[in-house]
C-alpha cells in the first residue's frame, strides 16, 4: 500500500477537492436520470440549471485545486498526476450536460426509446469512480485499484456492446433521417461519458501502481 501523502503533501484539502469533484461528476449523472424520468412522464424541463450547476461547481473545484497546487510543494510528477485526474473528473459533468442539452433540442424524438440500460451503466461507472477517488485518502493499494478498475472496464465493455446493438437497430430500422442523426449523437455522447469515467479510473490505477 502506498501513502497518498507522498502525492498530496499530507494536506487534507487535496483529498477534499478531488472527492468533491468526483461527487459533482456522480451528481450530474443523477440529474440525467431525473431528466429522463420527467420526459417519460411527459414533463419537459425548461432549463438544465442542475446540470449547469454541477459543471460550474466542478470547474470551480478544479480551479481551486490548481491554485492550491501552486502554493504547495509537490514534485512535478506528482503534480501531473493530480492535475490529470482533476481534468478527467471535470470532463464527466461537462459531457453529461451536453447530453441534457441535446435531449432538450428534440425531446419528442425520445418517445418510444428507453435509455434506462445505458444510464444504468453510466451510473455504475460514475459510482465506481467516486469510490476509487475516496480510496485515495485511505491509500489505495494496487490490488484494490486493479479490481475497481476492472469493474470500470467491464462496464465500458457492456456499454460498447449495448451501443453497437442500438446502432444496428437505428440504421436497420424504420426511422426518419432527423431521428437517426439525433439518436446517433446521443449514443455517442453516452459512450463518451463512460469513456471519461474509464479515463479517471485508469489514472487512479496508474497512481496506485506507481506508489505501491
Amino acid at each position: 500500500m502506498f501513502s497518498i501523502q507522498k502525492i498530496l503533501g499530507g494536506d487534507q484539502k487535496f483529498y477534499d477537492l478531488l472527492e468533491a469533484s468526483a461527487q459533482q461528476a456522480d451528481g450530474s449523472v443523477h440529474h440525467l436520470v431525473g431528466l429522463l424520468e420527467k420526459l417519460q412522464q411527459d414533463e419537459t424541463p425548461e432549463n438544465l440549471e442542475e446540470f449547469a450547476h454541477s459543471r460550474r461547481e466542478d470547474k470551480r473545484i478544479t480551479q481551486e485545486l490548481t491554485e492550491q497546487l501552486s502554493k504547495t510543494f509537490i514534485t512535478p510528477l506528482e503534480r501531473e498526476d493530480i492535475q490529470e485526474l482533476a481534468a478527467a473528473l471535470y470532463k464527466i459533468p461537462k459531457t453529461v450536460e451536453k447530453i441534457g442539452e441535446r435531449i432538450l433540442i428534440c425531446p419528442e424524438d425520445l418517445r418510444g426509446h428507453s435509455f434506462h440500460k445505458q444510464v444504468e451503466l453510466l451510473d455504475q461507472a460514475a459510482e465506481t469512480v467516486l469510490a476509487m477517488v475516496k480510496q485515495l485518502r485511505k491509500g489505495i493499494d494496487a490490488r484494490t485499484a486493479r479490481e475497481m478498475n476492472a469493474k470500470l472496464q467491464t462496464i465500458e465493455g457492456d456499454a460498447d456492446q449495448l451501443e453497437l446493438d442500438r446502432l444496428r437497430d437505428l440504421f436497420q430500422g424504420d426511422y426518419d433521417p432527423k431521428q437517426v442523426v439525433f439518436l446517433h449523437d446521443l449514443y455517442g455522447l453516452l459512450e463518451k461519458v463512460i469513456d471519461r469515467c474509464r479515463d479517471a479510473g485508469n489514472i487512479i490505477l496508474q497512481v496506485a501502481l506507481k506508489y505501491s
